[in-house]
């Protein structure tokens, strides 16, 4: 079977894209606000808050591997991972409004609820995204079409992090009139009623074609040695985590940052008049214009990975990533010009990181596959989930607890110390996590060269099978 054969469709590749619009709307608000809302909105102390975090996304975590071997053995007439989009969509929504619901509680109710539906909403992400996720894995046998499929589903996800940037804050504002809790609710009856639209065109518009060997038998035991046993996938999965650690600790502060150390600020641009903006203008198109540079440079990152191979790709442009965020710890507030300047830097080469990390992940499956003769793709994708996930539990917990620390409290001026520490939170910390993660990538030994000889070599025992 010619290479040619593998090309599939781009209505396909952009049905698939859809999946990721759809959850990136949730997984979008989790990384930017979902610190900001419960401190500031649900009005929980930021050390109790943490806690939650850490336990709540641990327990999620591990969660993760076991929803991968489900749908690893999952059989219906749709596939393996596509049915859960049409299974799960509608409850993952409903369960959305009611996280973001803020009851008339005392702290102790408050606390309960938060737990409650801060886990069944996670586990319903888990449930829905890690069979989506999955589904790159089995959409073509070819490493390229992958590469070039994961680089429209971050476009995508990148189109939904500019409309949660541009639209949520605003929306809050304009459905709650004056009640923010009302309107983080309604906002995501909104958000909801979208997702589930998206999650239908990925499940109607994708088809999954690689299959596992048909002599392969189903055994936990197995697969978990298998992928602890996976060098590669172990490699990349340390990798994950400290990168998401470097994107998830400068993110659970990015609101707190404008609102206590940027404030309102009066802004001159080009050919018109200076304006003051207020803190959540100013932060909405922080978040807009990354998200808006994240996209520019996903669409450029398949061509340059050809070029370079992924992980030469992945170093340099993570190098540029580190340099701009720990730039901020040297700006002051009114620097702002040279604040979105370096976001943009930051984004452009940082947003595309994940596309490269997503398509090596698929690579580890061939991997797996051409050293043992065992596919188990759901498993090495909700592994690498779950490192997403623990990656951004520690890195919130860190900036709570931190926070909580330098005597951060809500909705009051900060101190000197509290200050000082959101500045490090939003600069040296993360860039510190950014160092070790490049490192930790040097180790990683799938070259463009060997990931070819790999598929030709699985090509050619599927078509003798």
């Amino acid at each position: 079977m010619g290479e040619m054969n593998h090309k599939l469709p781009f209505k396909e590749k952009i049905a698939y894209g859809f999946g990721d619009l759809a959850s990136v709307l949730y997984w979008q608000t989790f990384m930017l606000y979902f610190t900001f809302f419960y401190t500031d909105v649900f009005l929980i102390p930021a050390s109790a808050a943490a806690t939650m975090f850490l336990v709540s996304r641990l327990w999620d975590g591990f969660n993760d591997p076991i929803m991968g071997m489900v749908a690893d053995r999952t059989k219906t007439r749709w596939g393996k991972f596509r049915p859960y989009l049409l299974w799960l969509c509608v409850p993952f929504a409903v369960m959305g409004v009611l996280t973001f619901t803020v009851p008339d509680f005392d702290l102790t109710g408050k606390m309960i609820w938060a737990y409650v539906t801060f886990i069944l909403i996670m586990m319903l992400y888990t449930g829905i995204n890690i069979p989506y996720t999955a589904l790159l894995g089995v959409i073509s046998p070819d490493s390229n079409e992958r590469t070039t499929v994961s680089s429209i589903k971050f476009i995508f996800a990148f189109g939904a992090g500019i409309i949660v940037s541009a639209t949520l804050l605003p929306m809050v504002k304009g459905l709650g009139g004056g009640n923010d809790a009302k309107g983080w609710q309604l906002s995501f009856v909104v958000y909801g009623a979208a997702a589930i639209v998206f999650f239908l065109i990925t499940f109607f518009g994708t088809k999954e074609r690689v299959q596992p060997p048909k002599n392969q038998t189903h055994s936990i035991k197995k697969d978990l040695y298998e992928l602890v046993t996976n060098g590669p996938w172990l490699i990349l999965l340390a990798t994950t985590i400290t990168f998401i650690l470097f994107v998830a600790v400068r993110s659970s502060v990015t609101a707190h940052y404008f609102k206590y150390v940027i404030g309102s600020q009066e802004v001159t641009l080009p050919f018109i008049q200076s304006k003051t903006y207020t803190f959540e203008t100013l932060v909405s198109a922080f978040n807009t214009i990354g998200q808006i540079a994240s996209l520019i440079g996903v669409t450029l990152v398949s061509w340059f990975a050809r070029h370079v191979g992924k992980k030469k790709a992945f170093i340099s442009i993570f190098l540029i990533a580190i340099i701009s965020t720990a730039s901020f710890y040297f700006l002051s507030a009114q620097q702002i010009g040279l604040i979105f300047f370096f976001q943009i830097t930051g984004s452009l080469t940082g947003g595309p990181l994940s596309v490269l990390l997503w398509a090596m992940y698929a690579d580890t499956a061939d991997y797996a596959e051409w050293k043992r003769g065992r596919r188990t793709t759901g498993l090495v994708f909700s592994a690498s989930t779950m490192s997403q996930k623990f990656g951004w539990a520690f890195g919130a917990f860190v900036a709570l607890n931190l926070m909580s620390r330098v005597g951060f409290k809500a909705n009051q001026a900060q101190s000197q110390e509290s200050l000082k520490g959101l500045i490090l939170l939003f600069s040296l910390i993360p860039a510190g996590m950014g160092v070790l993660s490049i490192i930790l990538s040097l180790f990683y030994p799938l070259n463009e060269k060997r990931v070819k000889e790999m598929g030709a070599e699985l090509e050619s025992r599927r078509q003798k099978e």
